[in-house]
């Protein structure tokens, strides 16, 4: 199975200065880049079982899945 020939739709978040500055400040607390996106998300809302069904199968597979809305 090959992998997808595109990615999920994800929009970087357009910040303020406020806003800028708070992701700094993690950014700095976390030692790591931080990126934004936009609240709008491709990815499906999944229930407590529907997201414990997908970890058993990652671990299984050792994989990572992504779960998305249907269109």
């Amino acid at each position: 199975m090959s992998a997808p020939s595109t990615g999920p739709d994800l929009r970087p978040a357009a910040l303020d200065d406020t806003a800028l500055d708070e992701l700094h400040r993690l950014e700095e607390r976390l030692g790591t880049p931080v990126v934004a996106y936009e609240a709008a998300s491709p990815y499906a809302e999944l229930s407590a079982d529907q997201l414990a069904a997908i970890q058993r199968t990652e671990s299984a597979l050792g994989v990572r899945l992504l779960a998305y809305r249907q269109a």
